[in-house]
């Protein structure tokens, strides 16, 4: 008999599988689990409260526990103005994983990449151009499968 948290893991997996598959490491969950985590980590420091709200509203519960780990909730949230600077916040979240995980820069926009698309498999377009619509027009260029230029 398989129970809700059984259901929330199958969800979780899933989603991972279609990360790792979107990123073109199939049968490499882990580092669709790390990309994902730092991405998401990332992310929060630039949304409000309110956009990550509304964003975790969508996700599945596996996913809104990747989101909200280790979050200590403020009102502020800090300013990004170059895609670079996304970047290097996922190359410093994901640490020593880092060095092994990417050659260079182009290889992390291309995950970040990948993350939002597969995100869109489980939230709405409108929610993710509201949740990513605040973000400099240089960054909104990654996500642009979400948001209109």
């Amino acid at each position: 008999m398989q129970t809700e948290f059984d259901n929330y893991a199958v969800k979780g997996n899933e989603f991972l599988a279609k990360l790792a598959k979107n990123i073109g490491e199939e049968n490499n969950l882990d580092f669709a689990f790390r990309i994902l985590r730092s991405t998401l980590r990332v992310l929060r420091k630039y949304l409000t409260v309110e956009e990550s709200m509304q964003l975790l509203a969508q996700l599945p519960i596996a996913l809104k526990g990747i989101y909200i780990d280790g979050w200590k909730l403020h009102t502020k949230h800090d300013r990004i103005k170059t895609l670079e600077e996304f970047a290097d916040d996922i190359i410093k979240e994901e640490g020593n994983a880092a060095r092994r995980d990417f050659r260079n820069v182009e290889e992390v926009i291309q995950n970040i990449r990948a993350v939002v698309i597969t995100l869109g498999d489980y939230v709405s377009p409108n929610e993710m151009e509201e949740a990513f619509g605040t973000l400099p027009k240089e960054i909104k260029k990654v996500f642009n499968t979400w948001i209109p230029s």
